[in-house]
């Protein structure tokens, strides 16, 4: 059975603000590592075109192509700050474009001795028309940088999802 992937990448900097609130990592258009089968596209299933990737949370969205069991992985590199806690969780249609968010594998861990990069998988039964992102936070009284990030899906074909 075929495996569909998007797989997305950015080295660019984004400044995460520091409100305690969650906020969507953002994802150039064309960087892709691979993309296939158009779920990462600047004219997204909803009419809606991103102009600058920069600062339209909805370039941080991947709409999954088809019905199934995805397995999602995410690699945040944060830059070094004053915070205490890190924050990092997927929401199903976190901007409320189609069923309303639901977060899922959230968490909230101490920054590490050295650098601060991190990890983290999750699985779940995703659907076309409900968009899929990662968020992230912080609690330092600045904003602070993420240096790197990575967002992949993959949908495995599952029945009856």
């Amino acid at each position: 059975m075929t495996v569909l992937v998007c797989s997305l990448k950015t080295d660019v900097p984004q400044a995460i603000p520091a409100d305690g609130r969650y906020h969507i990592v953002r994802f150039p258009f064309g960087a892709e590592s691979y993309d296939a089968h158009a779920m990462h596209e600047q004219l997204d299933p909803k009419g809606h075109e991103v102009r600058d990737w920069k600062r339209d949370d909805r370039s941080g969205l991947i709409w999954p192509a088809a019905d199934g069991w995805g397995s999602l992985t995410a690699m945040i590199y944060w830059e070094d700050g004053g915070y205490t806690e890190l924050r990092d969780r997927f929401v199903r249609d976190p901007l409320g474009l189609s069923t309303g968010a639901d977060s899922t594998a959230t968490e909230h861990r101490p920054p590490s001795p050295g650098q601060q990069f991190f990890h983290k998988g999750h699985e779940m039964f995703v659907h076309p028309g409900t968009p899929i992102a990662l968020l992230v936070a912080h609690n330092d009284s600045r904003p602070r940088r993420i240096t790197l990030a990575e967002l992949k899906l993959a949908i495995h074909h599952a029945e009856g999802a």
